[in-house]
């Protein structure tokens, strides 16, 4: 049995049709056909069932595929604690991020500290975050929701003030503050319905003693700022650089914040350049909010 079989079977496993597992591994199909047959005649058992060309892991498949990849995560740390041992300048740190724009700053003012460190990022949506700390390759998400599930550490690491963004002209504009309830009978530009801040908007309103008359509804900051601009209706908005252009209210009531949380598995290891950048974001975000040097 060869650590490139145990790889091999895993991607086979989880896509169960060998074409794309051939594809995403960048071998020829028969190869990993072959490669696959020979891991099964080494254990004596067929891993997966097979109908004409359609493969589906089997009950001896399923067992093995999480000794597997239990045996492919221990070795893949073990890479990057010899990786980190080396030295941290060379490592890089892996962030899924909700709202990317939110770290440019801290990612900017990091990487001239340590400019060989390279990261590597990808947006998701805030509710697929629970899957995708999954990932062996992850270090940490980013995100202002909550992930609830055993075995995560978390630190509230930014704490984002959500004001009322309103169209030019509006009758509140030339106002700096407002009670939500004063919103009651507009109309809101808001997230698609099921999105974790739609809840969250949603929930202010209500805070406020009313149901919001959602008139446009989009996926992101941008395209919500978009429509404010256009005078279709007014929005919650943070604090990112997308809304800076519009007018933007304080809510004095109801409270309305965000805290974004820095998440990650407390079994995985975290390399020296990942700890590190842990604490300077939390000591990045401390100054930037009080003015306080941690």
């Amino acid at each position: 049995m060869e650590l490139l079989q145990l790889h091999y079977f895993r991607t086979v496993a989880q896509l169960e049709h060998m074409t794309k597992a051939a594809e995403e591994l960048h071998i020829a199909q028969p190869a990993l056909s072959q490669s696959i047959s020979r891991l099964e005649k080494d254990l004596g058992v067929p891993l997966f069932d097979r109908k004409g060309r359609q493969i589906k892991l089997n009950s001896y498949g399923k067992i093995f595929l999480q000794k597997a990849e239990t045996a492919l995560k221990v070795l893949e740390e073990g890479q990057r604690e010899l990786s980190d041992r080396a030295g941290m300048e060379y490592t890089s740190i892996y962030i899924v991020a909700s709202a990317i724009d939110r770290l440019s700053g801290a990612l900017k003012k990091f990487l001239s500290m340590h400019p060989k460190i390279n990261f590597r990022i990808t947006q998701a949506s805030m509710d697929n975050m629970a899957q995708l700390i999954e990932d062996p390759e992850v270090d940490f998400c980013f995100t202002a929701v909550p992930i609830v599930r055993p075995g995560v550490f978390t630190i509230p690491v930014l704490k984002e003030e959500i004001f009322l963004g309103v169209p030019p002209g509006h009758r509140f504009a030339n106002r700096s503050k407002i009670s939500l309830s004063e919103a009651a009978n507009e109309p809101f530009i808001n997230y698609r319905k099921g999105y974790p801040f739609r809840i969250m908007n949603d929930t202010l309103c209500y805070e406020a003693g009313f149901s919001p008359n959602v008139v446009c509804e989009a996926d992101d900051p941008g395209s919500i700022a978009s429509l404010v601009r256009a005078g279709l209706g007014v929005a919650f908005v943070g604090s990112c650089k997308i809304d800076d252009d519009l007018t933007k209210l304080r809510i004095n009531e109801p409270a309305c914040h965000r805290i974004y949380e820095l998440v990650w598995l407390k079994d995985r290891y975290l390399s020296l350049a990942a700890r590190n950048f842990r604490d300077f974001l939390v000591a990045y975000f401390l100054e930037l909010q009080t003015g306080v040097k941690k």
